[in-house]
Parts: structure tokens; C-alpha cells; sequence
């Protein structure tokens, strides 16, 4: 199975079909009546829902999530009916796959409050093949960061306009350093219009490229409303093998109370492949009750 990482690259840069990703009742309750939602990115459970949409759904709310984030798959309105039945919500919606409009089309049917680029480095190299310029790999430089950082600004003005809000998810590779104290991501979060970017803060990704995920809460108040809680197994492999959350290297104790203090306003769950010790729903239910007590 094929990381996320590198499901979004194939993706954004061929064009290829869109995919989806998205207790007790004591603590579902408990949860609603604080606010804090907990949600799941539906690409973590993706075999589950290729293989019974409804079910998988069905079950992921019955474990106690209220939340999906998406990458549509079909159609946004088959979704939204199957979101409906299960009861489920979906605030944030992932838009590489589909491109920058259609995901707009697509946030506007199910509802949508966030429209996120899962990989805007890639994004943007795919539009330079696609006027048939010259599209090398992303390099992550300062160079690039500004560059990113204006285009995500564009986003974020069409985004206004659509009455949605643009955010902006990293992978490891954002927290490269580009000189003068900064990283690639320090760049984004300081040459991006507060009011139009906002960002997904991908906290095992954060982990992953040597940084911590709390000290970017803490120094950002209201610029993270959305998150993913990822962990990775020991040893630093190539391929970042993914945890179950309380299973890898990460204590999201602190994590969660920084996110919370900084204005956090959705968590989604998603863990990486491959899903060998137990199935991608089982993994569900770890992490759903490892998290849910820190939320």
C-alpha cells in the first residue's frame, strides 16, 4: 500500500480520479456537550470504504467520530447522501485531486466550511507541466517558499470569494531549512494574508521533519483551526510506517493542550499504512480511544 504522501504526489501530478478518505454514548455526549468535535480523514479507512461505503461510515460514527475530513471519490453528492445516513459531518475537504474549482463545486454540496491542498509544491509543479514549462521536482527553498506562499494567497482570495476558507496541510518537507533561522513552513506562515490562509497542521509530519507540533500552536494562536494526530512507528524508516496513535513516538498530551489553547477548532485522526498488526477500522478504534480523552 502506497503512503498518502505519495498517493497525493501520483495524484497532483497526473490527474488522476479523485479518492475519499474519512464509543461509548456516555463520551460521544460528554464530547458534544464541550464542543470538541473528533473527526477522521476517510483516506486512512479507504479499502474499508471501497469495500462497503455505507458500513464503514456507519461504523465510524458508531466508534464515536462525528467528523470526516474528504477527498471525494464519485460523486460530492454520493457522499454527502452516504455522510447524511451515517450521521456524520464534514467540515474540511481535501481539493488536490479534483483541482482548485471543482473542489469548490464540491464544498459547496456537502457543506463545507474548509477547502485544504494536500500538497500545494505539488500543485503548483503540475499547473508549469500542464502550460508546458519546465516542472522540476519541488525543492523546498526559500526561492519556492515565497512562491508558495503567494500562489496559497491567490487560493485563499478565490477561496473568500466562494465563501469558503483555504487551508494550507504540510508533509515533512515544509520544515526544511531554508536559511536565516527559518524554515520552508516559517516562510509560509509569515508572507501568507492571515485572513485568507489558514493551515492544517499535520503534527506527525511536523514530528517527522524535526520540530514540534506544540511550539507551532503555541506561536500561531488562530492561524491552526485543523489538524491530523499522526504518528509513525520507531527507527525513522524511509517510508515512515504508520502508528497507532499512543503506539509510536509522539505524546499528543501536550500537543492537544497547545492546539486547544491556540484556537483549534477540528482534529482529524489519520493514520499511514500499512495497516499490518490490525485492520484499517480496528486502527480506527485505537486511535479514536487513545485521543479522544485528550480532546
Amino acid at each position: 500500500m502506497m503512503t498518502r504522501r505519495q498517493f497525493l504526489a501520483r495524484s497532483a501530478l497526473c490527474g488522476t480520479a479523485a479518492w475519499l478518505t474519512l464509543g461509548t454514548p456516555g463520551k460521544i455526549l460528554a464530547a458534544s456537550a464541550k464542543g470538541k468535535t473528533l473527526g477522521i480523514q476517510l483516506y486512512m479507512v479507504l479499502k474499508a470504504y471501497q469495500d462497503d461505503p455505507n458500513g464503514t461510515l456507519k461504523t465510524l460514527k458508531s466508534i464515536g467520530y462525528t467528523e470526516i475530513e474528504a477527498i471525494i471519490t464519485s460523486t460530492a453528492k454520493t457522499l454527502r447522501d452516504q455522510l447524511n445516513e451515517a450521521g456524520l459531518r464534514c467540515p474540511s475537504m481535501h481539493f488536490d485531486s479534483l483541482g482548485f474549482d471543482a473542489g469548490v463545486e464540491a464544498a459547496h454540496v456537502l457543506g463545507t466550511q474548509y477547502i485544504v491542498s494536500s500538497m500545494l509544491p505539488s500543485i503548483m509543479q503540475k499547473e508549469l507541466a500542464a502550460q508546458g514549462k519546465s516542472a522540476p521536482e519541488p525543492t523546498y527553498s526559500l526561492d519556492e517558499a515565497k512562491r508558495t506562499a503567494e500562489y496559497a494567497n491567490r487560493l485563499g482570495e478565490k477561496a473568500k470569494q466562494a465563501g469558503l476558507q483555504y487551508a494550507y496541510h504540510n508533509h515533512h518537507l515544509e520544515f526544511t531549512d531554508v536559511g536565516g533561522g527559518q524554515t520552508f513552513y516559517d516562510v509560509l506562515l509569515k508572507e501568507t494574508d492571515h485572513k485568507l490562509v489558514q493551515f492544517e497542521l499535520d503534527c506527525g509530519w511536523v514530528h517527522a521533519g524535526g520540530k514540534n507540533p506544540a511550539d507551532y500552536f503555541k506561536a500561531n494562536p488562530g492561524r491552526i483551526p485543523l489538524m491530523h494526530a499522526k504518528d509513525f512507528l520507531p527507527g525513522g524508516a524511509k517510508d515512515y510506517p504508520g502508528a497507532e496513535l499512543g503506539r509510536g513516538t509522539l505524546d499528543y498530551k501536550p500537543i492537544m493542550a497547545a492546539a486547544d489553547t491556540s484556537g483549534l477548532k477540528h482534529c482529524f485522526v489519520e493514520q499511514e499504512g500499512p495497516f499490518s498488526r490490525m485492520s484499517q477500522l480496528d486502527a480506527a478504534r485505537v486511535d479514536y480511544a487513545y485521543l479522544r480523552p485528550l480532546r
